[in-house]
């Protein structure tokens, strides 16, 4: 039996209300909006996996040591050709890239492929959407960032996300 997993950044509630402010505000999208419980920053999609597989991927997230950060959320913009409507950060932090290449470079000693796309750190605020102009976000939502999660993915469940497990981020 598999389960689909990821890692991610889990908000906490201060920063959840005001993506779901920000998610309520958008123009008409025609999109179907992530549940608010669902608001998260994907930081490596590990996909379905077996016990054994989720066992080599958490004693690795175990391994990952990394600094804590504070990403500030100021723009929102979209995916056009997935109909993603998205909240994200102009300038990428370097503690969150080292979190994730810590995260790759130890998966691949589970047999992970990583991503071959760009890291384009966001927060999906809808899915199946018209396009909407890119636009800064005023305030900017500052999110401290001291832990990350693995989650799993509950289909036809809703919320669907939960987090499973976290690890603290130390330098």
């Amino acid at each position: 039996m598999t389960e689909r997993l990821f890692f991610a950044l889990w908000p906490g509630e201060p920063q959840r209300r005001l993506l779901a402010g920000v998610q309520r505000d958008l123009p008409d999208h025609r999109g179907r909006k992530t549940h608010p419980q669902d608001l998260h920053l994907t930081l490596v999609f590990l996909g379905d996996l077996d016990a054994q597989g989720r066992a080599c991927a958490e004693e690795i997230a175990g391994q990952v040591r990394g600094a804590p950060f504070v990403l500030n959320l100021d723009r929102c913009d979209c995916f056009p050709r997935a109909g993603v409507l998205w909240c994200g950060t102009s300038a990428r932090p370097q503690p969150l890239l080292d979190l994730v290449q810590a995260l790759n470079d130890g998966l691949r000693g589970c047999g992970f492929c990583p991503e071959r796309r760009a890291f384009e750190p966001h927060v999906t605020l809808a899915r199946k959407s018209r396009p909407l102009p890119a636009r800064a976000l005023e305030p900017p939502i500052i999110w401290p960032v001291s832990a990350f999660a693995l989650v799993i993915a509950r289909p036809g469940q809703c919320p669907r996300y939960q987090v499973e497990r976290s690890w603290p981020l130390i330098p």
